[in-house]
């Protein structure tokens, strides 16, 4: 059995943790601490739970010695990346983009004793961390049943973060206007927390579910899958944040950014990716502007990619392009339930960026 089925395994018994008596309160108080900060203790969460399956499967490995280059050390980011991210998004869990070990304060080439000098942000969760982990490492036999609670805990949090998204009650008032100042309204508000920058992302998602059926450019194309938000631009797999294919050939990217200036970095990434999977447009779009002193570099690198490679390089405001694409369509109520839709099962969004679309529709949509 590999460490995606025994995670199935222990996953489809921690609906219910009612049976589970034989753990000490100081380490349930722990297990809460971690339970309780799972949407922004990701990592911390991942490594653990590679942690402890990694246990149940090999019971004389010493977890505590998470890299190869220790003394009788395995590759905690290996399974991790491997079998545990994975699975974790498949099921709707709480998870990283690509690994719990590429958080820098979990990657240190040190053993999780209860010394371990990674700098975990929050102490309390910290603690907590190192504390469940010895205390796996020194009773396996008690290593299903934390991993049932722990699991538990992340399914309560997967439960919570379903809000669902009140539907138009006048879809016949709605305009391309009103779309525009809630969408603008919904991307720039200060919400204090991660998760905002996707926003836009999944604006544009859903403006081109319904191009690739509305417009004959389109025709014969298909979306990529919308992936994570977080990983950077120099480690993503893909060519954009959207991607749309055309018999199986990517045709267009789009790089979409809510809170930088476009720069020379940003366009020599997107030419990097350009030169790697070759599409015929790239779209660079911002919240904010051009960054004035690299307007002309910027010009000079879109010539010099189009003249070279024969891919044209689009640079230009999120909203600006949003309204020319709404012109496009022929039904705003699709664009509307479609985004509403992204928004609600969106497991990288903040409970706060759902509860502010549901005040922004009767609030400007509706009216």
């Amino acid at each position: 059995m590999n460490h995606k089925q025994k995670l199935l395994e222990i996953y489809n018994s921690s609906f219910s943790v009612d049976d589970i008596k034989n753990i000490d309160v100081k380490y349930l108080s722990f297990l809460e601490t971690i339970g309780g900060n799972i949407s922004t203790q990701k990592g911390v969460f991942t490594v653990l739970v590679t942690l402890i399956v990694h246990k149940i499967l090999s019971p004389n490995q010493d977890i505590r010695n998470h890299q190869t280059n220790m003394k009788n050390g395995f590759s905690g980011r290996s399974i991790d990346t491997q079998f545990i991210t994975p699975t974790l998004k498949e099921l709707g869990l709480s998870s990283m983009s690509e690994s719990g070990w590429l958080t820098r304060s979990l990657e240190q080439p040190f053993p999780y004793t209860l010394d371990y000098g990674g700098k975990i942000s929050n102490k309390l969760v910290k603690e907590a961390f190192l504390n469940l982990v010895n205390f796996v490492e020194t009773n396996p036999n008690k290593a299903v049943n934390v991993l049932r609670i722990l699991l538990n805990f992340a399914i309560q949090a997967r439960e919570k973060s379903i809000i669902p998204i009140i539907p138009l009650l006048n879809p016949e008032n709605l305009t391309i206007g009103k779309l525009i100042t809630a969408l603008e309204s919904h991307f720039s508000f200060n919400y204090k927390t991660h998760g905002g920058s996707k926003l836009p992302v999944l604006a544009f998602y859903a403006v081109y579910q319904s191009i690739i059926k509305e417009i004959k450019r389109y025709e014969s194309c298909s979306l990529g899958i919308l992936g994570s938000h977080t990983a950077s631009d120099r480690t993503s797999k893909t060519a954009g944040d959207i991607q749309i294919f055309k018999n199986r050939e990517l045709f267009e990217a789009i790089e979409i950014k809510l809170d930088k200036e476009i720069d020379t970095s940003i366009v020599r990434i997107a030419i990097e990716k350009i030169q790697r999977y070759n599409p015929s447009r790239y779209y660079i779009l911002s919240l904010k502007n051009v960054k004035l002193e690299n307007k002309i570099e910027i010009e000079e690198l879109i010539a010099e990619i189009k003249l070279k490679h024969g891919c044209q390089i689009i640079v230009n405001g999120v909203i600006p392009s949003l309204k020319y694409y709404l012109r496009l369509l022929s039904n705003l109520t699709d664009f509307f339930d479609a985004y509403s839709s992204l928004v609600e099962l969106d497991k990288e969004l903040q409970d706060i960026h759902k509860l502010k679309w549901n005040e922004l529709i009767p609030e400007i949509l509706d009216k």
